[in-house]
């Protein structure tokens, strides 16, 4: 009987030293690994190496009208859009089909410009994150989204590999709520958070390049569809 009870006794010990060392070596990892949007955008030398990844941009998409009809009275367009690889002109990165009322069409981006001391080569850089595309007679927030706001988008897929996947996902999660708070954004390095809007008439036969200035200004390039 005072056997069981010394076996019972050192079992329980074995347990409660089990715990102790469990929440010795997790929580204070958990605690570690739990990175504020602070933390990351001022402290992470990995994100600031990614950033400094990012080249020079001019062409970031086009669209093409697949077909213009009337219906009951309204013009509708249907244009296919497509958005282009950072490193390859020519390779699809994603495409989406679109109906928008009117022949006026929008195309939405959220622009986001890094001071010079976010950059570890103290060039400036900019990320351009598509929103959505709405015709002149309509809400935007009845257009075609293009991306999901708080996911990566697909045309920076990998460019923070190096980063835990915790961390990758809170920097996009974070980064589009961001804009209307000046004084954080002057605090991250970010110089400025903001949308840009550019709309055009829209014709069969022809390609709209969207390009992007080294400024950050965004306008499309009318081309003959060949």
């Amino acid at each position: 009987m005072a056997y069981t009870r010394g076996k019972t006794r050192l079992f329980s010990y074995g347990v409660v030293a089990v715990v102790v060392a469990v929440a010795t070596y997790v929580g204070p990892g958990l605690y570690r690994n739990a990175m504020t949007i602070h933390e990351l955008l001022t402290e992470n030398r990995r994100l600031k190496q990614a950033i400094s990844n990012l080249t020079d941009e001019d062409q970031i998409g086009y669209a093409k009208v697949l077909s213009q009809r009337t219906e009951n009275g309204r013009q509708l367009t249907t244009i296919r859009f497509v958005e282009t690889a950072r490193d390859d002109k020519t390779k699809i990165i994603l495409q989406k089909e679109c109906t928008v009322e009117g022949d006026v069409i929008h195309f939405d981006a959220l622009i986001v410009k890094f001071e010079d001391k976010m950059v570890m080569d103290g060039k400036s850089r900019a990320l351009y994150l598509w929103r959505r595309i709405y015709g002149e007679t309509m809400s935007p927030q009845d257009g075609c989204p293009i991306e999901e706001p708080g996911a990566e988008p697909k045309r920076y897929n990998g460019l923070l590999q190096a980063l835990p996947v915790v961390h990758q996902q809170l920097f996009w999660s974070s980064i589009w709520d961001l804009a209307n708070d000046p004084q954080k954004l002057r605090q991250y390095g970010i110089k400025a958070i903001y949308g840009s809007v550019v709309y055009n008439q829209f014709r069969p036969g022809l390609i709209y390049v969207f390009k992007i200035s080294p400024v950050g200004h965004l306008y499309p390039e009318v081309v003959p569809d060949m």
